[in-house]
């Protein structure tokens, strides 16, 4: 029988084979190619830094700036009963659930075994007459067995921090689809209050046509005037009917897509009333921007969060080139012929315990491939989160520049609406006295009438271009904090600049 010194030095050489072994284990110098960007590196643009930034960033209910409690109750039912809402939400469960599965790894295991069998034993030339000949018994085996993976080099842990991380991400995308959403029935409404003025504007256009058609009737009844006169001043009312029903079309269908955003029926949009949309917030930028959009950008936060986890699966892959050892104990007990719980007889009981090595030897190259893959898979997450930077940087300049030419551009409209106006009262009265002919009036009412509808459309655009400014800041849904560091974004050995024990690099 061996000593426990002897027992020992054993189990030292069987671990120190194990070492050896697995330094025959080489990379082949797979490494990950790409870099990570930071937020702040690219230059954000003459109009990002000509900006207003005294701003702060976006509250999380930015849409409350509009001053319509309307759209306030149809954003808080859109965030409760939105089924793509709904899928990203569960997908953030699916993802914690895997998280804990990877966690179960780094815990003793421990499974029950049970066989209880009855067995007819044959009387014939084979068996002969023994005294099981002829006999019924039981056969019973019945173990308790405990397992525990020695993590040495970390493949359990990092499994468990990629499925963490992996969990982080797509949080991150749950609070991406809410901003989502949020900006898609801020826009949906927009548009239907856009609707509403060029309604305004259509009305107000054949009301006027009305009363040409009017006036040249009394002219031609008067003898002032003639039937061209009247056919010209009636030509357009029909187009501008059929404009009125066009605007109204679009009105019930903005209701109906906003009743779909929220998860209902289209009888749900019949409520909605005319929007009061009063924005009066300014369109400032905050001063630490563009350093800070990585941690206010849902869709960099979860591109961050997996290329988190994408490190950790280099990790892990790493970790495969290296023994797995594992600690293994079993007891139970085990009767063959008997009684039905022979086997539970102290005398029939045993036991097992003693650690088990996997070696990674020859595998035809299985393991470089998955590194290979790992660092593939590393490098693209990489290469979208750079762009995802490169994306939201453009948004924030985008909607700034959208924002100011919007300004000069109502301005400018609004001069056109009252110099149209003026054009159009002179024209008409001009007809009125027979001083002027109907065309002159027809062509100062199609530019009032294009005039009209510019400012409403660029009234909702400025709406508009807030909102896209909201949603590029981030929306106010993410804290800095739940972005990952630095050096959880890279591989352990990039963080810690020390070769990995056990690997033999290629030169």
């Amino acid at each position: 029988m061996q000593s426990p010194v002897q027992k020992g030095i054993a189990a030292l050489a069987v671990l120190t084979i194990s070492l050896v072994i697995a330094g025959c284990a080489s990379t082949g110098g797979i490494a990950p190619q790409a870099r990570g960007i930071e937020a702040s590196s690219p230059d954000a643009g003459a109009a990002v830094r000509a900006a207003n930034a005294e701003a702060q960033w976006p509250a999380a209910d930015w849409w409350r700036a509009y001053n319509d409690p309307q759209l306030n109750a149809w954003i808080d039912a859109a965030q409760a009963g939105n089924p793509t809402l709904a899928v990203a939400q569960a997908r953030v469960r699916d993802a914690q659930s895997m998280a804990d599965v990877a966690r179960a790894a780094l815990s003793p295991q421990l499974s029950g075994n049970l066989s209880m069998e009855r067995q007819q034993w044959p009387t014939d030339d084979w068996y002969g007459p023994g005294p099981l000949a002829n006999a019924n018994t039981w056969d019973s085996v019945g173990t308790f067995n405990l397992s525990y993976h020695l993590d040495v080099w970390g493949k359990d842990k990092s499994a468990v921090e990629s499925a963490l991380d992996t969990a982080h991400a797509s949080a991150a995308d749950v609070r991406a689809a809410q901003l989502e959403l949020e900006a898609n029935v801020v826009r949906a409404y927009i548009g239907i209050s856009m609707n509403y003025a060029l309604l305004d504007v259509a009305k107000a256009t054949l009301a006027q046509q009305q009363q040409i058609v009017d006036l040249a009737t009394r002219r031609l009844q008067g003898g002032l005037g003639t039937q061209l006169e009247v056919s010209q001043a009636e030509t357009p009312v029909p187009e501008s009917e059929r404009q009125i029903d066009e605007l109204e079309d679009q009105i019930a269908l903005g209701r109906n897509q906003l009743a779909a955003l929220v998860g209902k029926g289209p009888g749900a949009g019949d409520s909605i009333t005319r929007p009061a949309l009063a924005l009066n917030a300014p369109a400032g930028l905050p001063s630490a921007l563009p350093a800070e959009l990585l941690g206010h950008r849902p869709d960099i936060v979860a591109a961050r969060w997996t290329v988190a986890a994408q490190a950790r699966g280099i990790d892990v892959a790493k970790a495969n080139f290296y023994p797995d050892i594992n600690l293994l104990a079993s007891i139970g007990g085990e009767a063959v012929g008997g009684p039905l719980f022979q086997f539970l007889h102290a005398a029939n009981g045993t036991y097992t315990a003693g650690p088990a090595v996997s070696l990674p030897i020859l595998n035809g190259g299985r393991l470089r491939s998955q590194l290979g893959a790992a660092d593939a898979g590393y490098d693209v997450a990489v290469e979208q989160y750079n762009q995802a930077i490169v994306s939201a940087l453009k948004d924030v300049a985008d909607q700034v520049v959208r924002i100011r030419s919007l300004e000069t551009q109502e301005d400018d409209a609004e001069r056109s609406v009252a110099t149209a106006r003026k054009n159009y009262d002179l024209s008409k009265e001009g007809f009125r006295r027979g001083l002027t002919n109907y065309l002159n009036v027809l062509i100062a009412q199609n530019q009032l009438l294009h005039a009209e509808e510019g400012v409403a459309r660029i009234q909702a655009a400025r709406l508009s271009a807030h909102a896209s400014l909201m949603t590029a800041l981030g929306g106010g849904l993410a804290e800095p904090g739940d972005s990952p560091k630095a050096e959880q974004t890279r591989p352990a050995h990039e963080v810690t600049h020390e070769p990995q024990p056990g690997v033999r690099h290629a030169t």
